[in-house]
């Protein structure tokens, strides 16, 4: 039995999304129909409607979904209709580095998250008349009224928790509190590092406030979002169209460099700049992602003093642990993500996008 929906779907590489009718499938032993609430918008969504990533088009995309289980898989036990959950990304769970506590690594991650557009089976659950669609985006594909998610890519909440504003905990909000919490771990009295304010490297920003750093130090072009990671728990911030980066944070840290650096522009000339501003035995953490092939030079003999560069997904998180604890910060008011999001009716997920290219937005959320 095929359940119809509507959905945003990505005819081509650089096209609008397009509203119409599919068709899902019943879910599966391991899997749910999710009702969507909301679902944020992230840059790696942007990436795949541009062509920029193999994913099979015409396809759905979505991957920060909010909603309410309509329905259940026969061997679904976590969750069941009713219940408000968060969609995120997807894991084999049997892998070694899934049973590891580290599923943002699962050997399968590729083609079940970004570029595989099937369930491993190789179908899809989305189909628009005889014509299978790219879909299971980060098992979900959430840029739809109704999705077919992958059980282990559920996450339940409280009933009473807004769903709505919740909805990039499944993505970019974790990988910016992963970076810090999970990979850098800040000391007491560390230097921490964010370059780039936009959803992510804030997140980084409030994630860092909720540690024992001495000073954060964030980096944008633009003075309003330098505003904004101040009045989200950045100690220091820096104008980079107008300031000379280098210098700036040797004045800040005394010339001793920082502990941790998180890094979300994608630029490669950024990215070296946090390698060089390491302190012995600092870590700085790619999270910005360049296009594939993109590779920088470092001086190997500024990297023998104990200074590390490591990449990051999805900040490295286990998540039925770290988001129900992002959900508490959020509704306590400890972590104020309200001041990143902006809604948008579904409908108008085309200014939405437009308004995250620009700038102007720096989390636009969908509401259905």
């Amino acid at each position: 039995m095929s359940i119809t929906t509507t959905a945003a779907v990505i005819e081509t590489g650089g096209g609008a999304f397009e509203l119409g009718e599919v068709q899902l499938d019943a879910p599966r032993p391991h899997e749910v129909l999710v009702r969507l609430v909301a679902a944020g918008i992230c840059h790696t969504d942007l990436g795949v409607a541009s062509g920029a990533l193999p994913f099979p088009l015409p396809g759905v995309l979505g991957h920060e979904g909010a909603g309410i289980v309509e329905q259940v898989g026969e061997d679904v036990s976590g969750v069941r209709p009713g219940d408000h959950v968060l969609c995120s990304f997807a894991s084999c769970g049997g892998c070694d580095n899934c049973r590891q506590g580290h599923p943002a690594y699962c050997r399968t991650w590729l083609p079940l998250n970004l570029i595989g557009g099937t369930r491993p089976d190789g179908t899809s659950p989305v189909r628009r008349g005889e014509q299978e669609l790219g879909a299971h985006f980060f098992g979900q594909s959430s840029f739809a009224r109704l999705a077919i998610v992958a059980e282990r890519s559920i996450v339940k909440v409280d009933a009473n928790a807004p769903l709505e504003l919740l909805a990039p905990l499944s993505c970019g909000v974790q990988t910016g509190a992963g970076a810090v919490w999970n990979v850098l771990a800040p000391r007491p009295g560390d230097h921490v590092l964010i370059t780039g304010a936009g959803a992510v490297g804030l997140s980084a920003v409030m994630a860092a406030r909720l540690t024992p750093a001495a000073a954060i130090i964030a980096v944008d072009r633009v003075p309003e979002r330098l505003d904004l990671a101040k009045d989200l728990g950045a100690t220091h911030i820096i104008d980079a169209s107008s300031e000379k980066v280098a210098d700036a944070l040797a004045s800040i840290t005394g010339g001793a460099g920082v502990h941790g650096a998180v890094e979300t522009t994608g630029n490669v000339g950024v990215l070296r700049t946090t390698v060089e501003a390491l302190a012995p035995r600092g870590t700085s953490v790619i999270v910005g992602a360049p296009p594939f092939g993109t590779t920088v030079e470092l001086d190997v003999n500024a990297m023998i003093p104990g200074r590390t560069v490591t990449g990051l997904t999805l900040g490295d998180s286990e998540i039925q642990t770290l988001i129900p604890v992002l959900v508490d910060l959020v509704t306590s008011g400890r972590f104020p993500l309200d001041k990143l999001v902006r809604f948008y009716d579904f409908t108008e997920i085309n200014t939405a996008v437009a308004e995250m290219t620009s700038g102007s937005a720096i989390k636009p959320v969908l509401r259905f």
